[in-house]
């Protein structure tokens, strides 16, 4: 066997060594090879695709009755092939530089508008030490029957239970509210105008 590279072998005929050693030269005949000959041949090529396969070997070059054989991995064939060199393309104009357009700074993001309804305020606590009467419902305290008309109550006047002392406007309607027990009025509690909320203080009435 005779290396051929670092990664290639050359195989020859054993036939021809061994005449070569002993100094023998024989003439060599041209045969037609047999069928036996051929299934040899096609077996012992399998055994060298196989050991080729299994060895740091990337060639192996075989020659037996006449025929010439190649092994090459494919290692090889691209090792034999010269990679093209890859050119940039270059545009035939110059590029042009134009300038990045300005950008607009950002402006302050619009508050959002807020989507809770506006709560009444709160209304004022009562000093008194009796309970109050408290609105039954949600809407707009009025003293008077109309503008400018004399308020139902005022501090100081007694009422009896039943007796109309303000109006609550609710969805448009104006609601009569009742005092709930007979007694003097010692403080009005929610100012005229103003929305009112469900138990509400109006009134404090001293029985």
């Amino acid at each position: 066997m005779v290396e051929k590279s670092s990664n290639s072998v050359l195989v020859g005929d054993s036939e021809s060594k061994a005449a070569s050693s002993e100094g023998k030269d024989e003439p060599t005949e041209s045969k037609i090879p047999d069928v036996s000959s051929i299934s040899a041949f096609m077996t012992q090529v399998s055994e060298l695709v196989k050991l080729v396969d299994s060895r740091d070997i990337t060639e192996l070059q075989l020659k037996q009755s006449g025929c010439e054989l190649i092994i090459r991995k494919k290692e090889a064939l691209q090792q034999s092939e010269p990679a093209a060199p890859v050119l940039p393309m270059q545009s035939p104009y110059p590029h042009a530089m134009f300038p990045a357009p300005p950008v607009a700074a950002p402006g302050p993001a619009p508050a959002r508008p807020s989507s809770a309804p506006a709560l009444p305020p709160p209304a004022k606590a009562s000093s008194s030490s009796h309970p109050p009467l408290k609105c039954p419902m949600a809407g707009t305290f009025y003293r008077s029957p109309a503008p400018g008309e004399p308020p139902f109550v005022k501090v100081g006047d007694k009422v009896q239970k039943g007796q109309v002392v303000c109006i609550i406007e609710a969805m448009k309607l104006m609601n009569e509210i009742e005092a709930d027990q007979s007694g003097t009025i010692t403080e009005i509690v929610a100012e005229d105008g103003k929305p009112v909320s469900v138990d509400t203080p109006l009134f404090v009435i001293a029985p």
